[in-house]
Formats: C-alpha cells, sequence, structure tokens
C-alpha cells in the first residue's frame, strides 16, 4: 500500500475511534469500521441476527484495506494506552451461535476483531459492568414484515412478526414466542420494567425504506411482566415526572455549554468570522435531535472536519444562491459546483486573522 494511502486510513481511523471513545469510554472494530463509511448499520444487524456468514462479506473496501485500518485501530488504541477486553459476540438467533468476523476465520483475525479497547480512566467496577454487558447475549429479534411471507417450519403464510433463521422466516409459534405480548416504544420506564421482570423477550423492528434501516418498534414480552410494569410506573408517576423536569434541565445546559464551545472552535478556526454568526452556527448544527454534523459523533468531540463541514453548510445556505438554485429544480450536486467558488471565497475571508 501506497505511504500516502496508508497514512490517510490511519488518521481517519484515528478519527473514528477517538469519536466512539469520547462517546461511550470504549471502542470496538465496528465502531471504527462504521466511523469510516465502510460498513452500514443496516448490515451489522443483518450480521447479529445471523444471516450474514462473516461480518467482512458486508464491509465495502477490500481485505487490504480492512487488514490495514485493524492494525492502525490497533496501533492507535495502544498508543492511546487503552485497555483491552475481550469480548463474545453470539447472534440474535435461537441458538445462540457465535458469529464470525472474518472471511478466514483465523483465530487471532477473530480475537482482533472481538477485542473492545476501554478507556483506562474506568475503574476497575465499572470495567467488569460494561465487560458483562458486552459480553451478554443480545436480545432475540422480531421483524414486523413489510410483504407476506411464509413459515419456513410450518409452511403457514404470514403477515405479522417472524424472526429470521438460516432457513428462513419462522412464525412466532414455531420460533416459541407466540404466547409474549407487544409493547411499543415510547415509555421508557415502561419498557425497562417490563424488560427486567420478563424472562423471555424479544426487540421488534420494521424496515424503513426511506431511511434504509431496521427501526425499533417495541418489544415482546410476558403479559404477566407487562401488568406487574404498568403498575409500578402507576405507582411512582409523579416522581418520575419531577425526575424528568431535573433531567430536561440538566440537558438544556449541557447543550448551552457544548454550543458555547463549539462557537469558541468555530473562532478559532474562522478567525475573521464575526462571533455573532460563530455563534448562530453552532446553535444550528449543535441543536439537539437535530441530526446535523455538530450532533455527530465526531462534531461533539469538535473534530475540525465536522466543524468545517458546518461552516460550510451554513455558508452555502446563507452567503450563496444555493437554496435558489434547489428551488429552480437544479440537482444538489451541480448546485453545490456553482456555489463552490464563492464558498471558498468567504472560507477564504473568515481564515484570514484580522
Amino acid at each position: 500500500m501506497h505511504p500516502d494511502n496508508r497514512q490517510r486510513i490511519e488518521r481517519r481511523v484515528a478519527e473514528a475511534a477517538e469519536a466512539a471513545l469520547a462517546q461511550r469510554k470504549y471502542v470496538s472494530a465496528i465502531d471504527v469500521l462504521i466511523g469510516l463509511g465502510w460498513l452500514a448499520p443496516s448490515q451489522v444487524d443483518r450480521w447479529r441476527q445471523g444471516r450474514v456468514d462473516h461480518l467482512e462479506r458486508v464491509v465495502q473496501p477490500n481485505l487490504k484495506k480492512i487488514s490495514a485500518a485493524m492494525r492502525a485501530f490497533r496501533g492507535w488504541a495502544r498508543d492511546r494506552g487503552l485497555r483491552p477486553s475481550e469480548t463474545a459476540y453470539v447472534a440474535r438467533a435461537r441458538d445462540r451461535r457465535p458469529l464470525r468476523f472474518s472471511k478466514s476465520g483465523d483465530p487471532g483475525i477473530e480475537k482482533g476483531y472481538r477485542t473492545h479497547w476501554v478507556a483506562p480512566e474506568l475503574s476497575e467496577a465499572k470495567r467488569a459492568r460494561l465487560s458483562e454487558r458486552q459480553s451478554r447475549p443480545p436480545d432475540l429479534v422480531a421483524v414486523s414484515a413489510l410483504n407476506p411471507w411464509t413459515c419456513a417450519e410450518c409452511g403457514e403464510a404470514g403477515e405479522g412478526l417472524l424472526l429470521m433463521e438460516d432457513d428462513g422466516p419462522i412464525c412466532m409459534a414455531c420460533a416459541d414466542l407466540g404466547h409474549l405480548v407487544f409493547l411499543a416504544a415510547g415509555d421508557a420506564a415502561l419498557t425497562r420494567r417490563a424488560r427486567k421482570a420478563s424472562r423471555l423477550l424479544a426487540v421488534v423492528v420494521r424496515f424503513s425504506r426511506s431511511r434504509k434501516r431496521y427501526e425499533r418498534r417495541g418489544i415482546l414480552v410476558e403479559e404477566a411482566a407487562l401488568e406487574r410494569a404498568e403498575a409500578e410506573c402507576l405507582a411512582d408517576a409523579e416522581a418520575r415526572a419531577q425526575r424528568r423536569e431535573r433531567e430536561q434541565a440538566r440537558r438544556a445546559e449541557d447543550d448551552l455549554d457544548f454550543q458555547r464551545r463549539l462557537a469558541r472552535e468555530i473562532a478559532r478556526l474562522y478567525p475573521a468570522c464575526p462571533i455573532t454568526r460563530a455563534q448562530r452556527i453552532a446553535r444550528h448544527t449543535g441543536a439537539r435531535g437535530s441530526g446535523r454534523v455538530g450532533r455527530s459523533e465526531a462534531g461533539r468531540v469538535l473534530n475540525r472536519e465536522a466543524i468545517e463541514l458546518a461552516v460550510i453548510a451554513s455558508v452555502r445556505h446563507e452567503d450563496t444562491p444555493y437554496d435558489e438554485l434547489l428551488m429552480s429544480g437544479i440537482k444538489r450536486s451541480d448546485a453545490r459546483e456553482r456555489v463552490r467558488s464563492e464558498v471558498d471565497r468567504v472560507l477564504e475571508q473568515w481564515s484570514v486573522a484580522q
């Protein structure tokens, strides 16, 4: 591999790993591959369901690039002083079989993929809890099908929930899950308590054609567990409402602090950018739940590339006729190309210290 390409991979791996580490205090090979844009979360879901024989099959680049990225990841983790923690990966299927990462199945390669790297500042107790949680068998996943299907075991036609296994879709009765009841997503306390009380459960997902990924719709739990959870939630509803108010106030303060730090970083990178403009960009791109680049993993750790993308987006919309071009029917890629020189001009002006 050419040294320039290797250095580029190492830089991108470090950025993806830093973002994941900042968010969760540990980072995995899967985190890095997703952060690089080489692995789609929807493909990870298929692999975890046991529908892909090995993970490398659905990673976009060739094995040479994947190997280079994994070497870079391990080197970065050791340089950062992170602690290795080997984690079990088993399928979200009834047999709970071990999942395979590599095409070769080599034990050393498999161990490298399974190893999570944990921040050294975590206490021994927290590392133990993290290791236990990571190694816990994943939930069974029931799919809310978009199209009619036929059970691979009983041969009956189905239109509702199914489990995907090697032989094909399995109905709830054949999967021994027919006695469970559905609890829709939306009430976190009720869901948490129902999960804890139910001896058997499954997560219900449905594929979103617009977002091209599986999204959670709720869970299947034992009826007695749901009844118990509902009674517990009724008993402490007022206390939970007060706690939500306190949490909302805390999150609002955290958001303001993040936006202030983001505005300062924009001003540092673009010293001639008006401070009010830097603050407006920070508020816009750093809004919680916006899905904008400022709320991405890279944005939250003030990654330079993420901040530059946020500033470019602001300039494109506010300082060029980009929006008017879109409204006139011009394709987004063509509109961006037309305003590129104007965007570059503004960025150059802002980059020069006054």
